[in-house]
This record gives C-alpha cells, sequence and structure tokens, in this order.
C-alpha cells in the first residue's frame, strides 16, 4: 500500500494520517482515491466505531498538488471529469458513512484542503491551525464542496466573507465563528482528538450513527418530516440489545458494553 496515507486502528477509533510532509500533505490523484479506499475499509470495519482524519504535526492539507493538476487534460470536460470521477470521491465517500468523522487539524488547511476539513463531522484545530478557501486567489470557485460545507456551518454572509477574499483565519478566529469544535496547544492535538473519539466510540454504536443520519437529514427537510424520521428511528432503536444494555448500564451505575454494531 502507498505511504501517502497512514492508517490505524486503535481503541475502536480509525485514524487515517496523510503523509506527504514536503508537500504540507497537498495530494495527487493516487493519494485522493486511497483516502476515498481508506474511509471505505474503515467504514466496513467492525471493529471501527470513529475516524479521525490528521495531517500530523506540520500541515493538514495544502490542497490538490498543482503539479499533479497541470498533467491533467486541459480541455472543459476532462477537467470536470477529474473532479466529479476522482476528486469528489472523498465527499461522496464521507456522504454515505454513518460513522462520526473527526479532523485533527494542524498547520495550513488550504483550498480543497480546508473543503476536506469542512466536509467532517467534527475539527479540532491545533493553535498552528491556518484555514483559507483560497480558490478565488486562483481566479477559480472552491471545487471540493466549500461552497456547500462552509455556509451550512457558519452562515452564508461569513461563508462568503471567507470565499470572496481568500482570508486566512486562525484556529481561535475559526473557533469563534463555529468551524472547529475546540482549539488546543499543537502538542495535544492528537491526545485530545483520540480521547474524544473514544469518547464517541464506547457510545451505543447503533444510537451514534442514527443520531448522525439524522441531523444531516433534518438539515434539508420540514420539522413535520424530521420529526417523522426521528419516530421512525427511535421505534426502532428501542427494540435494539443496544438500548436494553444502555438502560441497564444506567441503572447499574457503569459503562456500556456495546459489543455489536
Amino acid at each position: 500500500m502507498s505511504h501517502e496515507i497512514l492508517y490505524s486502528v486503535t481503541n475502536a477509533v480509525a485514524t487515517l494520517t496523510l503523509n506527504r510532509p514536503t508537500r504540507r500533505n497537498a495530494f495527487t490523484l493516487s493519494m485522493v482515491n486511497l483516502w476515498a479506499d481508506l474511509l471505505l475499509q474503515a467504514d466496513a470495519d467492525p471493529d471501527v466505531r470513529v475516524i479521525v482524519i490528521t495531517g500530523g504535526q506540520e500541515a493538514f492539507c495544502a490542497g490538490i498538488d498543482l503539479e499533479a493538476l497541470a498533467a491533467i487534460d486541459p480541455s472543459a470536460l476532462a477537467r470536470r471529469e477529474f473532479l466529479t470521477k476522482d476528486i469528489h470521491r472523498v465527499a461522496l465517500t464521507l456522504d454515505r458513512i454513518d460513522k462520526p468523522v473527526i479532523a485533527a487539524v494542524a498547520g495550513a488547511a488550504v483550498g480543497a484542503g480546508m473543503d476536506m476539513a469542512l466536509m467532517c463531522d467534527m475539527r479540532i484545530a491545533a493553535k498552528s491551525a491556518r484555514f483559507s478557501a483560497a480558490y478565488v486567489r486562483l481566479g477559480v470557485v472552491p471545487g471540493d464542496g466549500g461552497c456547500y460545507y462552509l455556509p451550512r456551518l457558519i452562515g452564508p454572509a461569513k461563508a462568503l466573507e471567507l470565499l470572496l477574499t481568500g482570508d486566512t483565519v486562525s484556529g481561535e478566529e475559526a473557533m469563534d465563528i463555529g468551524f472547529v469544535n475546540a482549539v488546543v496547544p499543537d502538542a495535544d492535538l492528537l491526545e485530545h482528538t483520540q480521547a474524544l473519539a473514544e469518547r464517541i466510540a464506547r457510545q451505543s454504536p447503533l444510537a451514534v450513527s442514527l443520531i448522525k443520519r439524522t441531523v444531516y437529514q433534518s438539515a434539508d427537510i420540514d420539522l413535520r418530516t424530521a420529526l417523522d424520521l426521528v419516530a421512525s428511528h427511535m421505534g426502532v432503536i428501542m427494540t435494539t440489545s443496544d438500548h436494553q444494555e444502555a438502560l441497564a448500564a444506567m441503572r447499574e451505575n457503569r459503562p456500556g458494553d456495546f459489543q455489536g454494531r
């Protein structure tokens, strides 16, 4: 397997570490396809309950490698298909995964690298984290979902400000506008993210997956439909062994023991 992304599983948490430090983890076509494949591997693994994506301590992701981009056929159709068939695989793969995905961001998350952080469910930033949409500075549109994800996180007005200026925001600024969940010292980033992931992994995996699914589905439907949806989810999950175990653990004042999926 390529070493462009490292993969490991610890305490039910799968970690994907982008591993091109000399290029600030800018991704090639092979790397982005490996990224999607590893996400599918983690999703299919019953021993994995939470997924963490990180670029290590120096940089999260500087977007697409411009040398790789230069090698693409310059025709409009070829460039479009490069995005829809290859680059967008990560976003579309994450969209079908019900397991929580957390981005641990240190250093630069720029362009498509910022988009990759956006498409995760949660973001933990190191104090060194720097986020920039950057596309407008190259005279192009955000190509990997930035115009979709960012307004949903921070509202259209602030999203447009960042998208139309390409301004860089720090981890603290990102926290202030609701972009990230927490800002921690660089040395604590991976430990803090792993601890959060393990806390989630100890919950009922059925409840976790249905909560995630309900949050995203509810964002695009009316209240009555959302309540009808959650009633169906609740009706199903209350018949499961996970629910019975959670009740027993609460009564006995002990951690739950969720062996099933």
